[in-house]
């Protein structure tokens, strides 16, 4: 699954990506950049 990283400013891989629930109800699924480490949200996916 890919994410934008904000440190690397460009599309990357995630690794180890989790479904998650935000506080106001919506799905996300989080992950760490391959690249640098950085957490890695993308909101509105499976």
């Amino acid at each position: 699954m890919e994410g934008y990283c904000v440190k690397c400013k460009a599309k990357k891989e995630m690794k180890n990506p989790t479904v998650v629930t935000l506080k106001n109800g919506r799905p996300a699924t989080v992950g760490t950049c391959a690249t640098c480490g950085t957490k890695i949200y993308k909101i509105g996916s499976k």
